[in-house]
């Protein structure tokens, strides 16, 4: 019986670290830059690799998609993502780019959230009379999220906010404009709920 759980046991740390293997071996050296010592979950997937900037201790657990998109229907664009030092991702985060994205250091992610700089075309009558797939990409400015930020579970990002130092951004807030450091923010939309 012993020889068994040391053979489970075995096994269970090896998957555990598989994508972290997967990782250092299929991504790591397409990356723009990236740092040391990094732990990623199952389903972790990169788009475009050679835009994206990972810092040092990056953790990321289960189905995290970060998308730097250079083309979509003909049209190119230059996106950057720029993930900081110390940053933790829980499971179900999506970052999509076609501007820019930066992650400062010490920020932490709880589940499913969702970072964007764009959208499918402009909030006109001619933009919307088109299917959503079908309208071209549109960067209102980039999404800048300083160090020592805390986003709760749920939270959407919208383009063209920056979210100041020390702030925190409370379960399922949409976020669709920019906050000063040491902010509590909260609600759909997000507002200022205390200044610390």
């Amino acid at each position: 019986m012993s020889l068994y759980k040391s053979i489970v046991t075995a096994i269970k740390r090896f998957s555990r670290k598989w994508p972290s293997f997967c990782f250092y071996v299929m991504d790591k050296p397409f990356l723009k830059s990236s740092g040391h010592s990094y732990f990623l979950g199952k389903d972790f997937s990169f788009h475009n690799h050679k835009y994206i900037a990972i810092g040092d201790k990056f953790v990321a657990l289960q189905r995290c998609r970060i998308e730097a998109i250079d083309t979509y229907r003909g049209e190119s664009f230059e996106p950057q993502i720029i993930i900081g030092d110390n940053v933790n991702f829980n499971t179900d985060i999506h970052i999509a780019c076609i501007n820019k994205v930066i992650i400062g250091n010490n920020v932490l992610l709880a589940s499913r959230i969702f970072i964007s700089d764009h959208s499918h075309g402009e909030v006109t009558k001619e933009s919307i009379s088109k299917a959503p797939s079908k309208r071209n990409l549109v960067s209102k400015g980039p999404v800048i999220i300083e160090d020592n930020v805390w986003i709760g579970e749920g939270v959407s990002i919208l383009p063209n906010v920056t979210i100041g130092k020390n702030s925190i951004i409370g379960s399922n807030a949409v976020v669709t404009k920019s906050f000063p450091e040491n902010s509590v923010i909260a609600g759909i939309p997000a507002i200022l709920i205390k200044s610390l």
